[in-house]
């Protein structure tokens, strides 16, 4: 006698909730979810007046649907639940089907071994780079396990996920290439939460900023990259006082945020010369050559730092070039998590927005291990073993598409997270500086790819011991996982 439908619902159901809870163990560990600078400028984005100008108008408004100004917790559940459901379809697509006490397993091992429930924990829109990334992989290669309000749900999360965070275009651009390998449908499929996520930050920045444009003001950052490298340094030194800058007035002042004076092998990862240039009170950002503040600088300086950085590449194309290598070599390498936890990466700001949920949450947050410090020998233990894990699940990850190559599935999910993770790099440490968080948000994939593509292979080999080794006509049977590739790719 078969399990009723019912039962097995209720299985799914609650795999997925422990699974999400258990991904979300490091906010339980420090007794409130964890936070970061960029948070505060979230909550502002729904408790302020003014959209925030360095941000889209994105993540904010989406986790106020959860906390309400009232407490930050089911902010990071619903994370938690919504990473927990795409390693389910993850498993069902990939893994050779999903099952509860394979979905624990892998979600154990995510949580233990990997820096994915630090992501999943904090209040930041890092959590919705890896759903991007699989929202598209799955789109593209594990079509015929999902139903059609699967499909839905997946094409409506990338597009927001993607839109929250702009270097999750490109990433997403590049996963769209690799749908290719699975067809043209497979990449229009991936095509349209990317042209979501378009059409959310021109219809969002339209309303805010006035301007019809994905990132009114990104060419700021770009400038601060240029400028830590000492490519726009140059520019500036050349064209100045005639091009009328208002960074000519600094002319010969730049060299304290440039590669001169620090590089990322001697300044701590965390805190990088484009990071001070951004957001130091005293960088020529944010003060005139008075010495005067210049409020929301990086907005004010758009305008001709797009004219800096056009100039810088026309003039240096090579050298830009090399730059951004290396930023992207870079990022790849930066994968720590220690990064995020320590209390001076909160800032006052986000106390700020969290008392306008009340005195009670308030001492709630103050009393949490990170507000109080302490968090980081909290995480520690738990730490050391997540780069190792990395270097075996990457190299995993590699061996076993490898050896499935012929299975499109599972080559296009080692490419896809391959891929991402490139892009990721390029697009974080090229364009804004690496970062480990940048790096840690993502690059749990290959272990979790690396899974469930082990476990596809153990599927397929039980199978196969099970079925007789010749067919009908006495010719042998196609392997099974040929098999269950080729139906992976159906529809």
């Amino acid at each position: 006698m078969g399990k009723p439908a019912g039962l097995g619902g209720l299985r799914r159901l609650l795999a997925v909730l422990t699974g999400g809870l258990m991904l979300a163990w490091p906010a339980f560990l420090a007794g409130y979810p964890l936070v970061f600078s960029d948070s505060a400028a979230f909550l502002h984005q729904t408790q302020g007046p003014l959209m925030i100008w360095d941000k889209p108008w994105i993540y904010g408004p989406l986790i106020f649907l959860f906390h309400w100004n009232l407490s930050l917790w089911p902010v990071v559940v619903a994370q938690g639940l919504m990473l927990s459901h795409l390693l389910w379809l993850l498993l069902r697509a990939f893994g050779g089907g999903a099952s509860a006490g394979r979905h624990l397993l892998l979600c154990g091992m995510l949580a233990a071994l990997t820096a994915l429930p630090f992501s999943v924990a904090m209040v930041m829109p890092d959590v919705l780079t890896p759903a991007v990334a699989l929202c598209a992989v799955l789109l593209a290669f594990g079509r015929a396990s999902l139903s059609r309000g699967e499909v839905i749900w997946l094409c409506v999360l990338g597009s927001v996920g993607a839109a929250a965070h702009l270097s999750h275009l490109p990433m997403l651009g590049a996963l769209m290439v690799v749908a290719l390998l699975g067809g043209w449908r497979a990449a229009g499929r991936v095509a349209v939460p990317l042209f979501g996520a378009v059409a959310l930050l021109l219809a969002t920045n339209a309303v805010g900023h006035g301007k019809l444009s994905l990132s009114p003001y990104g060419s700021t950052f770009l400038l601060a990259r240029m400028v830590a490298n000492g490519s726009a340094i140059r520019t500036i030194e050349a064209r100045c006082p005639e091009a009328g800058w208002a960074l000519c007035a600094f002319e010969g002042r730049l060299a304290p945020y440039g590669p001169e004076v620090c590089s990322t092998r001697h300044c701590p990862r965390e805190l990088l010369p484009s990071d001070i240039f951004l957001w130091e009170p005293s960088s020529p950002v944010n003060r005139d050559e008075a010495g005067q503040p210049r409020h929301f600088g990086g907005r004010a300086l758009s305008g001709e730092a797009r004219e800096i950085v056009r100039e810088t590449v026309v003039r240096e194309p090579f050298a830009v070039a090399w730059d951004a290598l290396r930023d992207t070599l870079l990022q790849l390498a930066a994968n720590r998590v220690g990064d995020t936890l320590e209390r001076r990466h909160i800032g006052e700001g986000v106390l700020g927005r969290i008392e306008a949920f009340g005195p009670e949450e308030t001492a709630r947050f103050r009393a949490g291990a990170q507000w109080r410090d302490a968090m980081r020998g909290l995480a520690a233990p738990f730490l050391w073993i997540q780069g190792p894990v990395l270097v075996i699940g990457a190299l995993a990850l590699a061996l076993l598409g490898w050896i499935g190559r012929r299975d499109r599935a599972a080559l296009g999910l080692a490419l896809g997270i391959g891929i991402a993770i490139l892009a990721n790099a390029f697009a974080t440490g090229a364009l804004s500086g690496p970062h480990d968080r940048y790096g840690a948000r993502l690059a749990w994939l290959v272990v979790a790819g690396a899974v469930a593509l082990g476990m596809r292979r153990q599927r397929a080999h039980g199978e196969a011991s099970e079925a007789s080794p010749l067919a009908p006509d006495g010719e042998p049977s196609a392997p099974a996982g040929l098999s269950v590739g080729a139906a992976s790719l159906k529809g």
